[in-house]
């Protein structure tokens, strides 16, 4: 369907990701994880922030206690409002780096890693404490990237790129089971890539290749395309008041000639009514 996007931040993010509404701050981050980059937009007075990272940054979050959480190349690590950082979790293995990450209701963090060639079996999801216990719960993902919960906490939906599925899980105190599929892209459709979830339970999907962001319903419906006018989008979340604006991140590497927006964070006034996202408790 044609809706009427707008774009939030003219950029050429290399890979744009993982767009977070701060409630706190009432901001949205994001993050370019090539360009090691974080950013922050505020849209009520327009103003934007940039940070460079040390590393490759596959998520950031914020926290309960100020701050934010970070998914970088070699773990986890925390950063204070004061601008300290600090290591929660190190743990580099060659050739791998942080991708997507989502923050559960019980507030652990939920993070992913994938390959830099992409390799299957190469990543893994992990679910980290506030003390910095990790514990890997996926152990044989290629690409890990959309990750989030049920209004009622209940079922976790996930999305391992290159299978072109949306999958859910049965969720309980940082357990999963039953896993099973919720929808499959179809080729011409391009690959699943993150994924935010609404008050009514429906499950907005960003699709790389696909210029394009899908919901589904909690029975897998497709009920409604939102097209950009990019091909490589990347991720999608709800922010602003009353959490009623989609913001969607797009990306332009390995493009040839990108488009004039590729790499922009697009949002779509009015698009539905998001969930409150946690803060990591740590």
């Amino acid at each position: 369907m044609t809706v009427p996007y707008e774009v939030a931040v003219r950029a050429e993010a290399e890979l744009g990701e993982g767009p977070t509404w701060d409630a706190a701050a009432g901001r949205l981050l994001w993050i370019d994880i090539l360009g090691s980059r974080l950013h922050t937009y505020d849209p009520a007075t327009g103003r934007r922030t940039l940070r460079r990272t040390e590393q490759h940054i596959g998520a950031v979050k914020p926290r309960t206690g100020g701050g934010l959480v970070l998914n970088l190349r070699d773990g986890v690590g925390l950063l204070d409002p004061d601008g300290t950082f600090r290591w929660l979790h190190h743990e580099p293995v060659p050739g791998r780096r942080a991708n997507d990450a989502a923050v559960a209701p019980d507030g652990a963090l939920w993070a992913g890693t994938m390959r830099y060639d992409e390799a299957p079996g190469g990543g893994t999801l992990s679910r980290l404490t506030g003390d910095g216990t990790a514990e890997v719960v996926l152990d044989d993902v290629a690409v890990s990237n959309g990750t989030g919960w049920s209004p009622d906490g209940r079922l976790m939906y996930y999305i391992d790129t290159p299978t072109r599925r949306v999958d859910v899980f049965d969720h309980a105190d940082g357990r999963l089971c039953g896993r099973r599929t919720l929808a499959v892209i179809e080729e011409s459709a391009g690959f699943p890539d993150g994924l935010s979830v609404d008050a009514e339970g429906c499950v907005w999907v960003a699709l790389w290749q696909g210029s394009a962001v899908r919901r589904y319903t909690p029975d897998g419906e497709l009920d409604r395309v939102i097209e950009l006018p990019v091909p490589l989008v990347t991720a999608c979340a709800f922010g602003g008041e009353g959490l009623t604006d989609l913001y969607v991140t797009t990306a332009r590497v390995g493009l040839a000639e990108p488009p004039a927006l590729a790499g922009s964070l697009f949002v779509v006034p009015g698009a539905g009514k998001g969930l409150a996202q946690p803060a990591f408790a740590g």
